[in-house]
Formats: structure tokens, C-alpha cells, sequence
């Protein structure tokens, strides 16, 4: 299930283009170190963030699922 419209808006206020990030939890095998930083490029219609992480990988952070902190 998609988060909501109102959702989605929420996040890419959090977080605009731009925003430095810290990589706190992400449930996915090829996942960055946790404590790896990134920029964030955009959030997407799903409210994933998406984060050019500072070791060159370019996964989303799902949203409800993976873990972020600005910095």
C-alpha cells in the first residue's frame, strides 16, 4: 500500500533536494554501512528518499522501513 498524498508532501518538505542525511537502519542487503551520510537528490510518489550516499551508491530510503536522520 502507498502512503498518501498528504504523506508524500510531508516528506519532500522534511526532506528537499539538497538536505545532508545519516544512514540509520535499511533493510536491504546492499545497503550502505549504517552511519554512511548522503545528499538527497528528490523524494519520489512513493515518499522513498532518494539519497546519493557519499560512498557512491544510490539506493532509496523506503519510506516506513529504512532509517534516516538529517544532519
Amino acid at each position: 500500500m502507498f502512503p498518501s498524498k498528504e504523506i508524500v508532501e510531508r516528506v519532500r518538505i522534511k526532506y528537499p533536494a539538497g538536505t545532508r542525511v545519516e544512514l540509520l537502519e535499511m533493510d536491504d542487503f546492499q545497503a550502505p554501512p549504517i552511519g554512511t551520510k548522503g545528499t538527497v537528490t528528490g523524494v519520489d510518489d512513493t515518499a522513498s528518499i532518494m539519497v546519493k550516499w557519499d560512498n557512491g551508491s544510490r539506493l532509496n530510503v523506503v519510506y516506513g522501513i529504512d532509517h534516516i536522520r538529517k544532519l
